[in-house]
């Protein structure tokens, strides 16, 4: 199976960024767009984000190989509906949400006639809207792939190769275990971040405003953190429910053993702890998944 088209439904951050790395890294594939706000339709264009932009959905996914919807996971059934009679029976259609079981059943009920394989690029950033893409967004970063059982090979080869060809590292894995292995590596930090930076915004009036004029490190990544898009976070937390509650339950339990430890004096406890978890960050530099420089390489803008 070859992609030879590829169409992008919703050109913010993560498809614009599909469609300027296609068009650096495979300059021979076709790219067609469309998003459901027109303001946005016209700075895709304007950016070049993909070669054509559609004014309507059909106008993006005809003759396409390849559709992805990069939409809020609260939108992906409307998204798929809304090109259900307009794709080619046996094109393949994936996306780029956060979640991947509610993704799968939304997806393959709009879509009995597609070959639907649900994708997950683990990259982003804090920004937004089709300004925010760059073309090295998915370099060195994992592409998580989740197909069902009964997937055509051939179909998983071509979405795998096409993650690939942007840079990306491609793992395949079960819909159910990448839910629950996102909600304990990305969803419950941000329920953490989200939930933090809104104590200390109810703290200020106590505070005196200081929470905010003392920020350290540790604070400013959390509110690095709860900057993200609101609305992509709240279809996260609803449509990966079972994963977030169940990690969410065991976090719960380990926070109250700390606070106990805390509580009665227990420094042997604290320090096993934070001994172990530096090992876990130590691991993460040697994946190559960030960086050991101050501030972790990172700076201010």
């Amino acid at each position: 199976m070859t992609i030879r088209r590829v169409a992008i439904i919703g050109l913010g951050l993560i498809g614009g960024s599909i469609g300027l790395a296609v068009r650096e890294n495979l300059p021979d594939l076709t790219t067609t767009g469309w998003d459901a706000d027109g303001d946005v339709r016209a700075q895709a264009a304007a950016r070049g984000l993909v070669d054509t932009v559609g004014e309507t959905p059909a106008d993006a996914v005809r003759d396409a190989d390849l559709v992805i919807l990069c939409v809020p996971v609260g939108a992906m059934a409307a998204a798929a509906q809304a090109i259900a009679a307009h794709i080619t029976p046996g094109t393949i259609v994936s996306d780029v949400g956060s979640s991947k079981r509610s993704v799968c059943e939304a997806l393959g009920a709009a879509l009995p006639e597609a070959i639907v394989i649900p994708a997950h690029p683990v990259a982003g950033t804090v920004n937004s809207g089709p300004d925010a893409g760059f073309a090295t967004l998915f370099r060195q970063r994992w592409c998580i792939v989740t197909p069902a059982e009964d997937t055509p090979q051939t179909a998983v080869d071509a979405l795998a190769d096409f993650w690939v060809g942007l840079g990306a590292t491609v793992e395949v894995m079960d819909a159910r275990h990448h839910d629950l292995v996102l909600a304990v590596t990305s969803h419950i930090p941000h329920l953490i971040a989200y939930t933090i930076v809104g104590t200390a915004s109810d703290l200020e009036e106590v505070t005196r405003g200081e929470v905010i004029k003392y920020s350290a490190g540790g604070f400013r990544d959390f509110t690095r953190i709860a900057a993200s898009n609101p609305t992509m976070w709240r279809d996260v937390f609803l449509s990966n429910r079972d994963a977030v509650l169940e990690v969410l339950g065991r976090f719960t339990e380990d926070l109250s053993l700390l606070q106990r430890a805390i509580r009665n004096g227990d420094g042997d406890t604290l320090f096993d702890l934070f001994d172990r978890t530096r090992t876990i960050r130590r691991s993460i530099i040697d994946e190559g998944q960030d960086d050991a420089r101050p501030d972790f390489g990172r700076k201010d803008h």
